[in-house]
């Protein structure tokens, strides 16, 4: 197995998967690492990675696979898992994201627990949230 900082990879699916990559990389300052269309623009994978990171997502469609999955707004907009992201300037991230049309869940603050951070909706419904809070760096030594 390669060398990573995490062997846990969220997987994602969307109705406009090259748009929602497109405004992942410039909400969030994903990468892209890899991105596989298909001859309709239809995306089958694709890997953004962040830091350490990544997450996987690929077009929402109807086949063996994706019969398993729903995306928010085919769940009325209810989610059920959310991503969280460690950022060195949150601020500039809540920019970004207020700048992109992100529906805004939870409002930029400081929290009782020392960090700084915000909840977002992407423009397909998907919850992140972004803060300074790292807790690989808050335990280590423990």
């Amino acid at each position: 197995m390669a060398k990573s900082c995490s062997t846990v990879m969220p997987t994602l699916r969307y109705r406009n998967a090259p748009a929602a990559i497109d405004w992942l990389c410039k909400v969030f300052g994903f990468a892209r690492r890899a991105v596989h269309e298909l001859p309709d623009r239809t995306v089958a994978h694709a890997e953004l990675t962040l830091g350490g990171g990544m997450i996987m997502l690929g077009s929402a469609r109807d086949d063996e696979y994706g019969r398993g999955f729903k995306t928010p707004g085919e769940l009325g907009g209810v989610e059920t898992r959310s991503s969280y992201l460690v950022a060195a300037d949150v601020d500039a991230v809540y920019a970004r994201a207020q700048a992109a049309g992100a529906t805004i869940v939870r409002l930029l603050k400081d929290t009782g627990y020392g960090s700084r951070e915000f909840t977002v909706k992407d423009p397909e419904g998907h919850s992140w949230s972004v803060g300074t809070y790292d807790p690989w760096a808050a335990h280590e030594g423990h």
